[in-house]
C-alpha cells in the first residue's frame, strides 16, 4: 500500500527521439488515475516505464521509499492489462487467470481460490473451461483483468484495454472497471486517447501532449480550469469554441463579434486590454434566449447542422470568417444556410494568452 511517484522523467530513445520530457506526478495508493491525449504524445511510454518494460533515460521512479528504476518488472509489485490482453489460445479462461500463479508453483488449492475468487469479481464463473476464441471480446478483457487480480499486485497498469471492445461494452466495460477498483482499492493507472473514458473513469487526469504534462486534475477541475488552449479543446465534446480577438473598453471584439466582459473579468485581465487575445467558450454555454448577465447575441449562417436525440449542434458561420459550434437542446426547424441568433454565457467564457497558449487566470472572489 504505497504511493507510486515519477520525478523529472525523460525518455529518449536512440536517434535522439525524446518521448517524455521532465515528467512528475505523485499516485496516492488507491487512486484511480487515468492518462489521456493524442495518439503519439507519450502515455503508453511512461506507462511501460512504470511498468519496466521500458528503460528510463534520466529521472527517478520511486514506489513507497524505494527507487525502482532498475528493478526488474517481475519484481515491483505491479501488474498490467495490454490492449490486446495477450492471453494463451491453447489455455482455458481458468488457466489463463491462474497462470501467474502457475509459474509462481502456488500449491493447486491456493490457485484454485485464487481465480474462482477472481471469477466472482469480475463475473467469468460460468465461462472457465472455455477458450479464449470461444468468448466475447469484452470477457477477454475480464480475463486479463481477472489474470490481474490475482497477481495481488497493489499497482494495476492498463493500456486502453477498451478499445477493441463496440460502443456499448465500452460503457459496460466502464461500469465493470468502476466497481472493480472500489471492490479491490488499489491503484489503477489507465491510458486511453478517449476523454470520455477519462472524465467517466478518473479519480484524477493526466492530459498529455507531445511527450509534455499539459495538467493533472480531477475531471471537474479539467473541464472548468483548462490549463491551456490544449487541454481546453481536448477534453470536452464538443470541442470548445476559440476565438481571436481584442478586449476594448469593456467588450470582447472579434470580426461579427462583440461580446460584454463582467467588471471582475476585466479586472483579472488588466494588461492585456488592446492587445491580441484569445476567448474560449464551450458550445454546451449556449442558448436561444439570453442566459448571461450581459445578453449579447451572436448571428450567423448554419453550415452543419448535427441533430442528436436530445440536442442539436449547430456550426455557425460568422461573416465569413468564424466558425462557431452551438449545442441546442431546443428543437429547430431551421436548416443549412439559414441564419441563427445564440446567446453565449460569457460568465463561463475562458481566456487565453494568444502567444502561450495559458489560461489566464480569473481572480478568485
Amino acid at each position: 500500500m504505497q504511493e507510486l511517484k515519477l520525478v523529472n522523467i525523460n525518455k529518449i530513445y536512440s536517434g535522439k527521439v525524446q518521448a517524455v520530457y521532465d515528467f512528475n506526478l505523485d499516485v496516492p495508493y488507491g487512486e484511480f488515475v487515468v492518462f489521456v491525449g493524442p495518439s503519439g504524445c507519450g502515455k503508453s511510454t511512461i506507462l511501460r516505464m512504470i511498468a519496466g518494460l521500458e528503460d528510463i533515460t534520466s529521472g527517478d521512479m520511486y514506489i513507497g521509499s524505494e527507487r525502482v528504476n532498475n528493478v526488474a518488472p517481475a519484481d515491483r509489485d505491479i501488474s498490467m492489462v495490454f490492449q490486446n490482453y495477450a492471453l494463451y489460445g491453447h489455455m482455458s479462461v481458468y488457466e489463463n487467470i491462474g497462470f501467474s500463479l502457475t509459474i509462481r508453483h502456488e500449491s493447486a488449492d491456493v490457485r484454485h481460490e485464487k481465480v474462482m475468487e477472481a471469477a466472482e469479481i469480475v463475473g467469468l464463473k460460468d465461462t472457465l473451461n472455455r477458450f479464449p476464441r470461444n468468448i466475447s471480446g469484452g470477457q477477454r478483457q475480464r480475463v486479463a483483468m481477472g489474470r490481474s487480480i490475482v497477481s495481488d499486485a497493489s499497482i494495476i497498469l492498463m493500456d486502453e484495454p477498451l478499445s477493441n471492445l463496440d460502443a456499448k461494452l465500452r460503457v459496460q466495460s466502464r461500469r465493470a472497471l468502476l466497481k472493480l477498483h472500489q471492490q479491490l482499492k488499489n491503484t489503477f493507472i489507465y491510458v486511453t486517447h478517449d476523454q470520455t473514458e477519462a472524465m467517466t473513469l478518473a479519480d484524477r487526469i493526466v492530459v498529455m501532449n507531445d511527450g509534455r504534462l499539459q495538467q493533472v486534475g480531477t475531471p471537474l477541475e479539467v473541464y472548468s480550469k483548462p490549463a491551456n488552449i490544449f487541454v481546453a479543446g481536448f477534453i470536452g465534446t464538443p470541442a470548445m469554441n476559440f476565438i481571436d480577438g481584442q478586449i476594448k473598453d469593456s467588450h470582447f471584439i472579434a470580426p461579427g463579434i462583440d461580446l460584454t466582459l463582467s467588471p471582475e473579468q476585466l479586472a483579472s485581465l488588466n494588461g492585456y486590454h488592446g492587445k491580441d487575445i484569445v476567448l474560449g467558450i464551450r458550445p454546451e454555454h449556449c442558448t436561444l434566449t439570453p442566459n448571461g448577465t450581459s445578453g449579447d447575441r451572436i448571428s450567423g449562417e448554419i453550415y452543419i447542422k448535427e441533430y442528436l436525440g436530445n440536442y442539436t449542434l449547430f456550426h455557425l458561420d460568422i461573416g465569413g470568417k468564424t466558425y462557431y459550434a452551438a449545442r441546442l437542446k431546443a428543437h429547430i426547424s431551421k436548416t443549412l444556410g439559414d441564419s441563427l441568433e445564440i446567446y453565449p454565457d460569457v460568465s463561463n467564457a475562458h481566456f487565453f494568452d494568444t502567444n502561450t497558449g495559458e489560461r489566464l487566470q480569473l481572480e478568485e472572489s
